[in-house]
């Protein structure tokens, strides 16, 4: 296919997301299996379309004084992929396929329009709802890390050390482009492209399948590092999840000690068992019942509650989500992560540690969380992640947000990584 055939096929798919309001990643396979004359490569290429117009949606929009589809679409090819009104319009010139060109009235809007007399929240690609929470959160910096989550993100992968070391993975994966992450003492990272290049399909590559390595976001790994998980410890994993964290804790672990992997939904958990075959994993022991746990109640080491979440941190990899988001949404999340917080907290033993996850990077669902649960619940107390963070990954690498130098916020920023909240917690003896 030629441009102007992608570009039809992505525009195809943002009319289909935005009139039936469905998930990007449904849309892109439904307009896969229907045109099934379209290459890899095509697909790949309408995919990035798709993606990096919904990242910067409202951008877009404003500049081009257009938010239809079309306008949208071509505002990544001249935005994003760097061509001229002109390249364009040669691209298309005698495909059949391709759509219509812009009218004069839009491209003079483009060329007229400069993005710094917009709206704030629209210069940074948030709805404007949520603009107060990330003032609140990163104060004058608010609208660089807004920015920062309408970028492509690269893929990210983590050695599994139960089986292959980081420079081993590297060298299999050399084709690939992949260099050791920045901060992740086990990650590995391949850069995201641009344009319509593709990512590498790297579950298909032997050392996947021998199990060298999981795909998880550096974020997520070193969250996890941050458990500080020991050999012979009792972990409890009470929001696995599809079972990225416990896979990580447990090769930490060297397969020493036990990792409890526990979900209330059981079709989230699924995945995990294929992934702990493959990983060599022997020290996790999966739970789809909480009553199995009642027996381990107060005698964890340390409790990881992953929390559900409105995953704002996570609106590179999935930009449809951040104009789906609603205030209803987050009330939702707040009051399912206090039920996990309280449940969770009564597997920890005295002198044990409870550590609190998100993929958000609201105060609303972290900050606010941890410390409204300490003030209900004296027995626990917020301890140093940020001292953590030091003494694991050192001074020299990129450092995360800390309001309060004890809980630790990444995000694309500030770490180059997906946006997570991390606290520690602990129990007093």
């Amino acid at each position: 296919m030629r441009l102007g055939g992608r570009l039809s096929g992505a525009i195809e798919v943002l009319t289909d997301i935005e009139t039936r309001r469905r998930p990007v990643a449904d849309a892109l396979k439904d307009w896969g299996l229907s045109h099934r004359f379209a290459g890899s490569g095509d697909r790949a290429a309408i995919g990035n379309i798709v993606y990096d117009a919904l990242r910067m949606k409202l951008s877009h929009a404003y500049l081009m004084d257009d938010d239809s589809p079309t306008a949208l679409g071509h505002a990544v090819l001249l935005r994003q992929w760097s061509l001229t009104p002109e390249a364009i319009a040669a691209e298309l010139d005698g495909d059949r396929f391709a759509p219509e060109l812009l009218s004069e009235e839009t491209l003079a809007a483009f060329r007229a329009r400069n993005l710094d007399a917009a709206a704030p929240h629209v210069q940074g690609d948030i709805p404007e709802w949520i603009q107060p929470s990330f003032e609140e959160n990163f104060s004058d910096k608010w609208l660089d890390e807004a920015k920062a989550l309408a970028g492509r993100p690269t893929l990210d992968l983590r050695a599994n050390t139960l089986k292959a070391g980081r420079d081993k993975v590297l060298k299999a994966l050399e084709r690939n482009a992949a260099v050791a992450s920045p901060i992740a003492r086990q990650g590995i990272r391949i850069p995201a492209g641009e344009g319509p290049s593709r990512l590498p399909n790297v579950t298909a590559d032997l050392a996947f399948q021998k199990g060298w390595f999981e795909v998880q976001d550096e974020g997520s790994q070193i969250v996890a590092d941050l458990v500080l998980p020991q050999e012979g410890e009792q972990v409890l994993d009470f929001c696995a999840g599809g079972g990225g964290k416990t896979l990580a804790m447990a090769a930490a672990m060297n397969n020493k000690g036990q990792v409890h992997a526990y979900d209330t939904d059981r079709k989230r958990l699924a995945p995990i068992i294929e992934r702990l075959k493959r990983a060599g994993t022997r020290n996790v022991q999966v739970h789809q019942d909480i009553t199995s746990l009642a027996a381990l109640t107060g005698r964890f080491d340390r409790v990881l509650v992953d929390a559900p979440c409105t995953g704002t941190g996570t609106w590179r990899r999935r930009p449809d989500t951040k104009w789906r988001l609603t205030e209803k949404n987050l009330e939702e999340r707040l009051g399912q992560q206090q039920e996990a917080l309280a449940n969770a907290s009564a597997y920890v033993r005295p002198g044990g540690s409870l550590l609190y996850v998100t993929c958000s990077i609201l105060p609303q669902e972290n900050e606010n969380q941890v410390h409204a649960f300490c003030e209900n619940n004296p027995e626990f107390e917020i301890l140093s992640a940020a001292k953590a963070w030091q003494e694991l990954f050192g001074t020299d690498k990129p450092q995360p947000w800390s309001t309060d130098k004890k809980t630790v916020t990444l995000t694309p920023a500030s770490t180059d990584t997906d946006g997570f909240f991390f606290c520690a917690m602990g129990r007093r003896a």
